[in-house]
């Protein structure tokens, strides 16, 4: 076993059609976008319906940005949230897990803010570890409300975070504070906070333009209340409830929040070597007077937030690169494929156990495997999975087998994909296979720990690199280097380092070791891949983006 327990300590620890971007993809944008790394962006609406965006057929509620970028780029109709939850959704998205097996399975409904743990592998950490420059600005989702813990932002990957922390604080718009990294930050009242999480993300993408970087956007519109600056503003004057009307103001809002990051990128110069990703969390709420049937959020499926028919869990996706070729893409796809994407693109290994697949095929006419089945978990409510065209959904009680009490429902998506015909009692056979699949796909977390450990002791720092993959690590070179880039010592390990092994250097050192970087190499499947870390402590703060800005946020 690792010397340690924790699993992935990896990093040390206007608008965009006024920017003028095409679907362009010149020769010459192609080209760029292809070179070397990419940078990430990856936009997460908050319970935005699957047909509130005019791409997706909405008719009421303006977007012409998103409409532009699915334009451009490539749309996808099948993609499914993580859960019809929010916190195990984005726990799915982040960690590539599905939530059969990941740590966050429920939203608190009100109990303890669930929370990340230590074992836990984020995309930001695999970004981090390649060297990328992570930020996660808005809504974090996990809890506790507190620095210098494993579900803090900055202990799961991302460098810098600006915004909420938990669950419940996201709900408020204009918040007493929000928090950059291991600091409450006061804001000044009057600060209507998505607008200045749309501000801190636009700073962070002008100020990392010199180096790779992975920038998670998780704005909290349109969650509820329907809460917006001033009137509903286009929207004023329809025969609509107040609360429909500026339900309709947060999209458009988010929308134009989505024109600013892509301006922000084409005016920074990396727009053509950027992947942006746009997608929801999970179906449209019905909450606090908002009425999804006034706007058809669901588009034609049946269901919405908290419930596993099609429409609690069918999300827009959208991707946006200059390099891909605009198209319309029908697999299915989910957010724990995100990870391992993200992943592909960073050429680093995915960690052993990972539920996703990358769908980088997908986006660049590559090679795509898809999954076998996918599948939603509600402890002692309701479960869900999909193999096929084939679904079926069971509820409790007695949800483990669907005994005799237990409500059963199937639908074949291919015919019905408004799940409104329940083939269940027609076809016993095909429930009994579903069932037994569903039981076996739900348990504890599977992986190993992954990732590139730097830990300090007085005069020396120890290095330690494990292989939580499913393929050898050969090759293997360790060094440490001091501030500046000088190289301490390097070590050389012609070795495999197996699926499960882990590798450890102990390095002498003089000074401030808390500075120091950790470097490892060595290849997979003969392809070069680098690892890079630091000593790291939730308790400080981490180089922010935005030095020498004051703390306390004014409105004007």
């Amino acid at each position: 076993m690792p010397p340690t327990t924790r699993r992935g300590f990896l990093a040390g620890t206007g608008s965009l059609l006024a920017a003028g971007l095409t679907s362009a993809a010149t020769a010459e944008g192609a080209a760029a976008a292809g070179r070397g790394p990419r940078n990430f962006v990856l936009i997460l609406a908050d319970d935005l319906g699957w047909g509130e965006i005019g791409c997706y057929g909405q008719r009421k509620i303006v977007t012409p940005h998103l409409d532009r970028l699915a334009a451009e780029g490539v749309r996808f109709t099948g993609a499914y949230a993580g859960s019809s939850l929010c916190a195990p959704s984005r726990c799915a998205l982040m960690t590539g897990l599905h939530t059969g097996h990941g740590t966050v399975r429920e939203n608190p409904e009100g109990g303890p803010q669930r929370s990340l743990s230590a074992a836990d592998v984020t995309f930001g950490e695999l970004a981090r570890l390649a060297g990328y420059r992570t930020a996660c600005i808005g809504k974090w989702g996990f809890g506790p409300e507190q620095p210098s813990q494993d579900s803090h932002p900055n202990a799961r990957g991302f460098d810098e975070f600006f915004g909420y922390i938990t669950h419940a604080h996201a709900h408020q718009y204009w918040p007493s504070y929000l928090w950059h990294n291991g600091e409450k930050v006061a804001i000044g009242e009057g600060t209507y906070a998505p607008d200045l999480l749309r501000d801190r993300a636009v700073s962070f993408i002008e100020k990392s333009a010199d180096r790779p970087f992975l920038l998670h956007f998780a704005t909290n519109l349109p969650h509820a209340p329907s809460q917006i600056p001033g009137s509903s503003g286009r929207y004023e004057d329809e025969p609509w409830s107040r609360a429909n009307r500026r339900h309709a103001a947060q999209v458009t809002r988010m929308d134009s929040h989505v024109g600013d990051i892509l301006q922000a990128l084409h005016e920074a110069g990396v727009a053509d070597s950027t992947v942006v990703l746009f997608a929801a969390d999970n179906g449209p709420h019905h909450e606090k007077g908002v009425t999804p049937e006034t706007f058809n959020s669901n588009g034609p499926f049946r269901g919405v937030k908290r419930q596993l028919y099609e429409g609690g869990i069918r999300v827009p996706m959208i991707a946006w690169s200059p390099s891909f070729a605009p198209k319309v893409v029908h697999e299915p796809v989910a957010l724990w494929d995100v990870l391992p994407t993200v992943a592909d693109f960073v050429e680093v290994p995915v960690p052993e156990g990972t539920d996703g697949k990358s769908f980088r095929g997908l986006l660049t006419g590559g090679r795509y495997t898809g999954h076998e089945f996918l599948l939603w978990n509600r402890p002692r409510k309701m479960q869900a999975i999909r193999r096929g065209h084939w679904k079926m959904i069971r509820f409790a009680p007695h949800i483990a087998g669907a005994g005799p009490e237990g409500r059963v429902e199937l639908y074949d998506l291919r015919d019905d994909r408004g799940e409104r015909k329940n083939l269940a009692a027609s076809r016993p056979g095909l429930v009994a296979e579903l069932n037994e699949l569903l039981d076996g796909a739900i348990g504890p977390d599977p992986r190993r720990p992954y990732g590139l450990e730097v830990t300090q002791e007085t005069g020396e720092v120890v290095v330690t690199l494990l292989n939580g993959s499913t393929t050898p690590w050969r090759d293997v070179r360790l060094s440490l280097h001091a501030p500046g880039g000088r190289t301490v010592r390097t070590r050389e390990h012609a070795d495999v380092l197996e699926p499960g092994d882990f590798l450890t250097e102990t390095f002498a050192v003089a000074g401030d070791t808390a500075r120091h970087i950790g470097r490892a190499r060595f290849t997979v499947d003969g392809r070069a891949v680098a690892f890079r870390a630091r000593p790291y402590d939730t308790s400080i703060a981490v180089e922010p983006f935005w030095q020498g800005a004051p703390l306390t946020i004014n409105p004007d």
